[in-house]
């Protein structure tokens, strides 16, 4: 069964009652990344439920994380994209000609 990319949803479940948190996704790639926890983690992230097109996770909930977005200005971004362009030239070994 073939999922359209809107209906490829991922949904995160908790409540205040309870320490885990349910991770429903038919996203292939979330369906990836969240197996990918589940092997290299296996106390932490388990599979409740499974179809064809869906997995159901559980984890506990202070894995979920929300964070504010990084604010940066401008004249940030241009220092950084300089001293990255600094590290990348000393990093280059020099060409003999």
């Amino acid at each position: 069964m073939s999922l359209t990319r809107e209906e490829q949803e991922t949904v995160i479940l908790f409540d205040n009652d309870s320490d885990e948190a349910r991770i429903y996704t038919a996203s292939p790639q979330m369906m990836k990344k969240l197996e990918t926890f589940r092997k290299n983690y296996p106390d932490c992230y388990r599979i409740i439920e499974q179809t064809d097109c869906s997995k159901t996770f559980v984890c506990p909930k202070n894995l979920i994380t929300l964070r504010k977005p990084r604010m940066e200005t401008a004249e940030a971004r241009a220092r950084k994209s300089r001293r990255m362009r600094e590290f990348n030239l000393k990093k280059k070994p020099d060409s003999v000609s």
